[in-house]
């Protein structure tokens, strides 16, 4: 069964009831099952203690804690806990009241909306609702469409948590990473060097990124945008009428009126700078010898880090609450709240560790590796793994459940046919799921930033999905080029005389529009 058409099941099962019923903590608990079943001949009984003794070798094995796993909940928590302080503090509002009386143009206001979203990577959540916040009162006076705002928010949110290691979205994909490479034996770098590496095989959140600015410079509004910008610019009207009021933030927390910039700026600096000195630290303590830079980031704890990290910005977001007098009522119920926010990727994260060990097990990367291998070129398959994972990613309307299904059997398959294309492939899937996400409905980050931003959440889903779809093309032919040379250097140089060509064409038909 092992190896055979039969371990497609699973994963295929997953997918399906995923795409159904939109579930994706049922849909991978289904896979696992079904997985753990035909691994133990059907029988129930083993099929439990196969899952259970997965489940408890995420926490114990040989008798010691895996620190790591921990260490990234804990991490998880810390970010959702301190997020919540700071708009508890009032910081995100203080920020914009700041911008406000600084920027002067609407490509300033744009810009600042871009830069907030490549600044505040630390969380995608934290990311879709803080920059939408922090920038609705400046874009606002500039006369800048909250569909337009739900585009620069969204298209910097995702691409830069996918790059960024010091990020929610970071320590989760590190960590799959380096499960996926102890697996099959792939020693010559770690979870976190791997993860650098394919930084810049990341080509759509790269692309995605490239296209944002240049939009913003050049004021390429076209299609549904198009439509949003002239409403905004010659009336003042920065949504439709048509649609109705847009439906208020459930559950809001309750915001202070003596917020300062600081109070945003403080907890996020404090969460990057503690983290990177610790990597540091602990890279040169578990260095042999002489400690060099390359030394220290390959030896580096990450998961300890992190942890360390997020408990420095939590703290620090905890006193600026503290210094208001804040309530220990109020402060408890921020709190709360911010776990809360968390759990459901930390849910994900559970089962995606799970769903790993028994896609290894069932050798249905090998399987499918096996009809690729001969029928298609090596070269297709970043290209090929791009359109699945934008596909899976567009159906379930999340990165992370993508990530967790598409990533072991990429890994599986690149171990097989060609352990060279194993960074390429999975970073092919990093850049499909995000792709996925931009384009779907139902996506969490896509329906933030429309909350974010104050915008009717459609209306940001037709205006994104042309500018993704540009995006995504760029980023196929880009791959074919990484698939048939190998060079990572070739491959950013052909996306980026693709997006250049690209935003000289789209500047050429895009007129500009007149207030």
């Amino acid at each position: 069964m092992e190896g055979s058409i039969l371990s497609l099941l699973p994963p295929i099962l997953a997918l399906a009831m995923v795409i159904l019923t939109r579930r994706v903590l049922l849909s991978l608990g289904v896979g696992i099952i079904v997985g753990a079943l035909m691994l133990n001949g059907y029988n129930p009984v083993d099929s439990v203690a196969e899952i259970v003794s997965i489940v408890a070798a995420i926490f114990v094995a040989d008798g010691a804690i895996n620190d790591w796993e921990l260490y990234i909940i804990f991490f998880l928590l810390l970010l959702g806990m301190m997020a919540a302080l700071v708009t508890r503090s009032g910081g995100s509002r203080a920020f914009g009241e700041w911008a406000l009386k600084r920027v002067k143009t609407r490509v300033g206001a744009q810009l600042v909306t871009v830069m907030l979203g490549i600044i505040i990577f630390i969380d995608d959540y934290f990311n879709s609702l803080t920059v939408g916040n922090v920038s609705r009162p400046l874009t606002d006076r500039h006369r800048v469409s909250r569909a337009k705002l739900a585009y620069l928010v969204d298209s910097t949110a995702a691409p830069m948590c996918v790059i960024a290691p010091v990020s929610s979205w970071g320590a989760y994909i590190i960590t799959i990473i380096a499960g996926i490479l102890a697996t099959h034996g792939v020693t010559q770098y770690e979870g976190l060097q791997a993860f650098m590496l394919m930084v810049p095989m990341n080509i759509y959140a790269l692309v995605a990124i490239g296209l944002v600015l240049a939009v913003v410079f050049f004021k390429l509004d076209f299609g549904a945008m198009r439509v949003h910008e002239e409403r905004a610019l010659k009336t003042g009207e920065l949504v439709d009428p048509d649609s109705g009021a847009i439906p208020g933030d459930q559950e809001d927390l309750k915001v202070s009126d003596k917020g300062r910039v600081g109070d945003l700026v403080w907890p996020i600096v404090a969460l990057v700078l503690g983290t990177v000195a610790f990597m540091i630290i602990t890279g040169i303590q578990a260095s042999e010898g002489a400690a060099t830079i390359l030394s220290t980031f390959e030896n580096t704890d990450v998961a300890s880090s992190l942890l360390y990290g997020g408990i420095i910005g939590f703290a620090v977001a905890l006193v600026l609450n503290i210094v208001k007098k804040t309530e220990a009522s109020d402060l408890g119920a921020t709190i709360w709240a911010g776990i809360k926010s968390m759990l459901p990727a930390i849910y994900i994260l559970l089962f995606a560790w799970t769903i790993i060990s028994i896609i290894g097990d069932l050798g249905t990367g090998q399987y499918l590796a096996s009809l690729v291998d001969g029928n298609i070129h090596p070269m297709f398959l970043p290209a090929i793994l791009f359109l699945i994972a934008g596909f899976a990613a567009f159906s379930t309307g999340t990165s992370w459940g993508t990530f967790g299904l598409l990533l072991p059997i990429a890994g599986e398959m690149a171990a097989v046919i060609d352990i060279t294309m194993m960074l390429p492939m999975l970073a092919a899937v990093l850049a499909g799921a995000i792709f996925g996400d931009h384009c779907s409905p139902i996506s969490d980050t896509t329906i933030l930033s429309s909350t974010g931003a104050g915008s009717h959440h459609i209306d940001h889903v037709v205006t994104q999905l042309p500018y993704a779809i540009v995006a995504a093309v760029i980023t196929l032919i880009s791959y074919l080029v990484l698939g048939g040379t190998g060079s990572v250097i070739l491959t950013l140089v052909t996306a980026l005389v693709l997006l250049v060509i690209t935003v000289l064409i789209l500047k050429k038909l895009s007129t500009p529009i007149e207030s």
